[in-house]
């Protein structure tokens, strides 16, 4: 009786909305690391990390990068005091190219991998340009490898990323570490081609830069340049967000304004 009294008076109103509970959400940048990761998962790649605090050696050197490149200048790179090392040996490492040197120290060929982190750099931040960015870096080591492999692996990705009636083109450029070197466009995605201001009236726009690993690059980690050949690549993630979610500029994503993140 007690218990049937009870339940007559303590009643619930079950009509009464329940209260907002706040919940968080991966990132966008997470996000296409994730969708960036699962492409090249899906081609057989694996994915590789390097420590950010890098050596000259790793950085630069063993990625046949000349004494005099001005990207080794204290105006483009963040040095760190290190006591008993010399001033310029230790840094924050200013791509994630140094991961290929270190896999392929410890891992014999045939290899594919692709290595996601941050990157810093002595950039002014504007719209486009940020102190810390991150990249995901591409290798791929094996016999008979070709710059029709790069050129394949490259456009599937740029499909699977933007769209698969997106048009690819690659450019000639230069980068110490690839020789022939290029970088990789993609028809705008505002206009399609047609020219507008997001692709400043060319119809394309750049995502990556790429190339074939240049032979001095597998003498410093003991690779037969006469029996293998392979391919690097490289893209800032920022840049990818910024094109395939239209956020016009990259300082936006470091400012965890929630009227943009919940966009997304």
């Amino acid at each position: 009786q007690e218990l049937e009294s009870a339940l007559r008076e303590e009643k619930t109103d079950i009509t009464l909305p329940g209260r907002y509970m706040p919940y968080g959400t991966r990132h966008l940048i997470s996000r296409i690391i994730q969708e960036i990761e699962d492409i090249f998962l899906a081609m057989g790649y694996r994915v590789v990390e390097g420590p950010e605090v890098e050596l000259d050696y790793y950085n630069f050197e063993a990625l046949n990068t000349p004494e005099w490149h001005p990207s080794k200048s204290i105006q483009d790179t963040f040095y760190v005091n290190v006591p008993g090392a010399d001033y310029d040996d230790v840094l924050l490492r200013t791509h994630t190219s140094p991961v290929q040197i270190r896999i392929m120290e410890v891992t014999p060929p045939p290899l594919y991998v692709i290595a996601p982190g941050r990157a810093f750099r002595r950039d002014v931040p504007d719209a486009t340009h940020s102190p810390m960015f991150h990249q995901v870096e591409g290798l791929a080591v094996d016999e008979h490898i070709t710059l029709g492999d790069l050129k394949g692996t490259l456009e599937h990705f740029a499909r699977e990323i933007f769209g698969k009636d997106r048009k690819v083109r690659f450019r000639p450029h230069y980068f110490p570490f690839t020789e022939p070197s290029a970088e990789v466009d993609v028809s705008c995605i505002m206009c399609h081609g047609k020219g507008c201001r997001l692709c400043k009236g060319t119809g394309w726009l750049e995502i990556l830069g790429a190339g074939m690993v240049d032979p001095n690059v597998f003498k410093y980690v003991g690779y037969d340049e006469e029996k293998v050949s392979g391919f690097a690549f490289g893209m800032g993630v920022e840049r990818i967000a910024m094109l395939k979610c239209g956020v016009p500029d990259i300082r936006y994503f470091f400012e965890n304004d929630l009227r943009l993140l919940r966009q997304f």
